[in-house]
């Protein structure tokens, strides 16, 4: 497909394109993420949730997003309005190129680079600085509460995510994402790896700032943390960057884990279906979990939840590595790709 586009466009143009096929149906998708987690979560408590906006509801999102675009962008008296306002867009923009390496199908990224898996963990480790910059620049003491807990939090659970990472790595032999999933034919390594796809998916909730771990937006203390002074469009970017970032890192587990486009099985009819449908449908059902996380499960307090990574994820974490390396050395079974 790229052969026959290239002919027709200048690469610039081109670059152009894919950027603007990969940046789309993100930014659409994310509304429907959020139909359908307040579907979801009215479902779970008897609720009916959206139905009036479009059939069965499903333009309430895009009504909502309307309505915040047309609201006044209020800047508070002592904020530092360069910073306040770059912000937001800080946010979105990390979590928009980040998809960038992501592979949904053979052939079907953006930018195949051998180092995708440094790229995914360098733009997720700078999103920190969009949201201090947010809880610094308003000049209020909760969004600034709020920041110093983001950052705290998304430093500490970054640092067991790159041991699970690691423990990829190990088996596989390459930082290329393509080569990542090719590596899970036959085997996906959620099976082998259980520990480690359970840590890093719990993780990628601290990491996102997701219930049970969304203390630097919890109401009874800081009324919504590092965004309580944002309105309008510079609400909605970070809105739409937080639901970003959950697709993310599902995509990221669905490649790390979940054997990215291949199929459960290699034979008729899981082979039939096209690997970016099950690549997407991954994805949904992640995104699931990550709703019905928030559905059931109580908040953390804080020391419980620095308890949490520091004391058990990260040495379950290194361990895991330990043993992952001696395993691969003592059997033999180090990877031939460099």
């Amino acid at each position: 497909m790229g052969n026959f586009w290239t002919g027709y466009l200048e690469p610039g143009l081109w670059i152009v394109a894919q950027i603007l096929v990969m940046i789309l149906p993100v930014a659409v998708s994310v509304a429907f993420i959020v139909y359908a987690e307040r579907k979801i979560l009215a479902l779970m408590s008897l609720r009916r949730g959206p139905n009036i906006v479009g059939p069965f509801g499903l333009f309430q999102s895009f009504a909502d997003f309307i309505k915040i675009f047309f609201k006044e962008t209020i800047i508070p008296t002592g904020a530092n309005k360069v910073v306040f306002l770059a912000a937001p867009i800080i946010t979105f923009v990390l979590a928009m190129i980040a998809w960038a390496v992501i592979p949904f199908g053979p052939g079907l990224v953006v930018a195949d680079i051998n180092v995708g898996v440094l790229y995914l963990f360098a733009i997720s480790s700078m999103g920190v600085y969009g949201i201090v910059m947010a809880g610094w620049a308003s000049n209020s003491r909760y969004a600034f509460l709020g920041a110093m807990r983001s950052a705290a939090q998304m430093v500490s659970y970054e640092v067991s995510m790159g041991f699970v990472i690691v423990s990829v790595l190990l088996v596989v032999g390459s930082l290329n994402l393509s080569a990542i999933v090719e590596a899970q034919r036959g085997l996906w390594f959620a099976i082998p790896l259980l520990p480690m796809f359970v840590i890093f998916f719990i993780s990628t909730l601290a990491e996102t700032n997701r219930h049970p771990f969304d203390l630097p937006e919890a109401e009874s203390e800081l009324v919504a943390g590092y965004q309580v002074e944002y309105s309008s469009v510079s609400f909605v970017l970070f809105f739409l960057a937080e639901y970003a970032n959950m697709a993310l890192m599902s995509g990221i587990t669905t490649i790390l884990f979940l054997g990215g486009w291949l199929p459960p099985l290699d034979i008729a009819p899981f082979n039939w279906i096209p690997g970016t449908i099950w690549f997407v449908l991954k994805i949904c059902l992640l995104l699931f979990v990550f709703v019905w996380v928030r559905a059931t499960l109580p908040r953390y307090r804080y020391d419980q939840l620095m308890r949490l990574g520091w004391k058990v994820f990260l040495p379950v974490s290194l361990i895991w590595v330990v043993l992952t390396a001696g395993a691969l050395v003592a059997f033999g079974w180090l990877p031939t790709k460099g």
